[in-house]
């Protein structure tokens, strides 16, 4: 899978660093995270779905990592910078073993197909 990303050199030289340090933190943290834990849950305050994401964990006794990145008032341009870094539009991130499987339906059928179990062992 090959996503389109600007190429560096359709980028002025002026403003590269700026393009490639822009919220660097933030995608370091989760990063770090992914490779730390076998299970990553990024999410925000207010959504619902990260909620919905880390039930469905809890309810199977699965230890998982969680994130929170502000709300739907603060912090937005932060979590652009995860949505662009991942390509996955919305939130929660769910990360299994370093692969990101999407959000909460995601998980919820990783689940009840047993494959979540499988990627785990």
């Amino acid at each position: 899978m090959t996503r389109p990303i600007l190429e560096t050199s359709n980028i002025h030289p002026s403003i590269q660093n700026v393009v490639a340090d822009a919220h660097r933190d933030i995608i370091v943290e989760v990063q770090t995270a992914v490779i730390d834990n076998n299970i990553v849950v990024v999410g925000m305050a207010q959504n619902p779905a990260p909620k919905r994401a880390r039930k469905a964990l809890d309810e199977i006794n699965l230890d998982y990592t969680y994130l929170e990145y502000g709300s739907y008032f603060k912090l937005w341009r932060r979590r652009n910078a995860l949505k662009m870094w991942s390509g996955w539009p919305t939130f929660p991130m769910i990360f299994i073993k370093g692969v990101l499987i999407g959000g909460s339906s995601d998980l919820k059928a990783l689940i009840a197909s047993g494959e979540l179990q499988s990627m785990l062992d």
